[in-house]
C-alpha cells in the first residue's frame, strides 16, 4: 500500500494516476476528499497534518509513502511530524517532495521550509529519497486570465533563468522511486533540459498558441503590495520574495541530467508541456 498525501495536489494527483495505471494499491490523502478525481480502486481518505489522528489513521498498512510537506514559515514540525507517524506506522520507504534551494541561505527562509523534513527523512533507517523540482512549467496555468485578456504577465525574476520541468516528470521520478530499487539516500535535482527567463517561456507560449503573451516586470515592492493585499502573511511574503530575488540574481540557473538518468529518457521542454495544455489558455 502507497500513501499518497497532498493527493489532489499538481505533482501528487498525476502520481496517484499513473501508480494506479501500474497497478499499484494506492491511497489518496486529501483534506477535501470531494475534490479527489481518482482511478477506479484508489482509495481516499480524509486527513490534515494539524489532526495527527487522522493522519495515523491513513498510514495504518501503509508500507511505502509520498511525503508532500505543508509549505510555509513554522510548518517544518508538521513535515518532520508526518515522517514521525510513517515510521511509527511501519512504512518502509518515504520519496519527499522538496525544492531545489533547499537548505541553500541564499535562497532566504523559503530555503527552510522543507529542510525539517528532509533532515527527518534522514534519520533512522528509512529507505528514503528527496525530490528537489525546479519552478513547475504548471506555474504558468497562473498567466491564463492576462493571456485571455490580452494584458501583459507578471515577470517577477527579470532576466534570471530557471531549469523549468514539467510536473509530468516529477511525478514520473516519483513512482520510481517508489516502486524501484537503486533510488534509497539520493537527492535528485529535477530540472527541464533548458534554462528559460519567464520572456522565454512567454514568448514559447506566443508561439505555441499563435498570439502575442507580453511581460511586464514587477518590483520587489510592489510585489510585496500585491501579497499582502492578497492575504499572505508578512513571514510567508518575505520568503517568496527572497526565493524571487534569488532566482533574479541568477543563482537558479541550473540544469541536471537527473530526469534522464532515473527515467532513461530526457526531460520534457517547456514547450511540450505548452502544446499539452493549450485549453488552459484558450478564450472563454
Amino acid at each position: 500500500m502507497i500513501l499518497v498525501t497532498g493527493a489532489t495536489g499538481t505533482i501528487g494527483s498525476e502520481l496517484v494516476r499513473q501508480l494506479a495505471a501500474r497497478g499499484e494499491k494506492v491511497r489518496a490523502l486529501t483534506r477535501d476528499p470531494a475534490r479527489a478525481r481518482v482511478s477506479t480502486g484508489v482509495e481516499v481518505v480524509r486527513g490534515d497534518y494539524r489532526e495527527p489522528a487522522s493522519v495515523e489513521a491513513a498510514l495504518s498498512g501503509a508500507t511505502a509513502l509520498f511525503a508532500v510537506g505543508v509549505l510555509g514559515p513554522g510548518d517544518a514540525e508538521q513535515d518532520a511530524a508526518l515522517v514521525a507517524a510513517a515510521r511509527a506506522a511501519g512504512v518502509r520507504r518515504v520519496v519527499k517532495l522538496s525544492a531545489i534551494g533547499t537548505g541553500d541561505p541564499g535562497v532566504g527562509p523559503a530555503g527552510n521550509w522543507h529542510l525539517g523534513g528532509e533532515q527527518a527523512i534522514r534519520a533512522g533507517e528509512l529507505e528514503w529519497t528527496i525530490l528537489r523540482p525546479s519552478s513547475f512549467a504548471s506555474n504558468t496555468l497562473s498567466w491564463a486570465e492576462a493571456i485571455r485578456s490580452g494584458t501583459a504577465v507578471s515577470n517577477m525574476t527579470g532576466s534570471g533563468t530557471q531549469g523549468v520541468v514539467d510536473p509530468r516528470d516529477v511525478s514520473e521520478v516519483a513512482a520510481e522511486a517508489l516502486l524501484a530499487p537503486g533510488h534509497t539516500g539520493r537527492v535528485y535535482t529535477l530540472t527541464g533540459p533548458e534554462l528559460l527567463t519567464t520572456a522565454g517561456q512567454a514568448a514559447t507560449l506566443a508561439r505555441v498558441l499563435g498570439r502575442p503573451v507580453t511581460t511586464v516586470d514587477v518590483s520587489p515592492d510592489a510585489l510585496r503590495e500585491q501579497f499582502l493585499a492578497a492575504g499572505m502573511s508578512k513571514a510567508y511574503a518575505e520568503g517568496v520574495l527572497a526565493g524571487t530575488a534569488y532566482v533574479r540574481a541568477g543563482r537558479n540557473a541550473v540544469v541536471t541530467e537527473d530526469v534522464r538518468d532515473v527515467l532513461g529518457r530526457a526531460p520534457r521542454t517547456y514547450e511540450q508541456w505548452a502544446r499539452d495544455h493549450t485549453e488552459a489558455f484558450a478564450s472563454a
